[in-house]
């Protein structure tokens, strides 16, 4: 009788644990199928970036995104401190590849929002990203915020607040942080630096401090022809 009982309570718990992961499943496959209805997009904005040891000015951005992943961010100052191979942080190409393992992270409280966290880990040991972390909205479904570890670039978080494009999956602010370690400046590129040393390329980020870069979208051209030649 006892073990039927417990049983019963494992039976009942395994079921439970099942309906969850298959909510997760479904809510992440809304969250995909909300953002596959973007094939291409044109955006306006400006782009602000707060860096403790650097003056960098506001500058106004166009933004490119064509399927399946790429992503192109154009300055008028022509300077951007966004890392190496850091403009494909994008989700569409992340969940458009899809070959991932879906683990349930449970809940948390965001923006006044309650969400689910969603983990994704890549089957392929090829893949550049080691883990991808979720936090979705499932009443909207979209992404309020993101945590990507890479291999190579380091560890970027996105936290993202969505109005009038939200029915996209288009966030009309992103916020890109990461951290400054071993970021080096490209080749022929100076800033001013706050403390008066201009030019000076060696002053480093190797404190490890933490850089955020603020893309303000003012307009979404969405679904309209963009030429691959933009992305070069």
């Amino acid at each position: 009788m006892r073990r039927n009982f417990f049983l019963l309570l494992f039976f009942i718990g395994f079921s439970e644990s099942a309906l969850y992961a298959q909510d997760i499943d479904q809510l992440l496959s809304a969250v995909r199928k909300k953002m596959d209805k973007v094939n291409s997009y044109e955006a306006d904005g400006t782009m602000k970036t707060n860096v403790s040891f650097l003056k960098i000015p506001v500058s106004s951005i166009k933004m490119y995104f064509k399927k399946p992943g790429k992503v192109k961010i154009k300055t008028t100052s022509g300077l951007s401190f966004l890392p190496k191979g850091a403009v494909n942080f994008n989700l569409n190409s992340i969940l458009s590849d899809g070959d991932f393992l879906v683990i349930d992270g449970g809940s948390a409280r965001l923006q006044n929002t309650d969400v689910s966290i969603i983990k994704l880990l890549p089957k392929t040991e090829s893949s550049p990203i080691v883990l991808t972390t979720l936090y979705v909205d499932p009443t909207d479904q979209i992404i309020l915020k993101s945590i990507t570890t890479t291999k190579e670039n380091g560890t970027y978080e996105l936290n993202m607040s969505y109005s009038k494009y939200k029915e996209w999956g288009l966030p009309d602010q992103i916020v890109f942080s990461f951290n400054t370690k071993d970021y080096k400046l490209p080749k022929g590129i100076t800033f001013d630096f706050e403390d008066g040393a201009a030019n000076n390329k060696t002053k480093s980020s190797k404190n490890g401090k933490k850089a955020e870069v603020l893309i303000s979208i003012k307009n979404y051209m969405v679904n309209r022809p963009i030429k691959d030649e933009v992305f070069k």
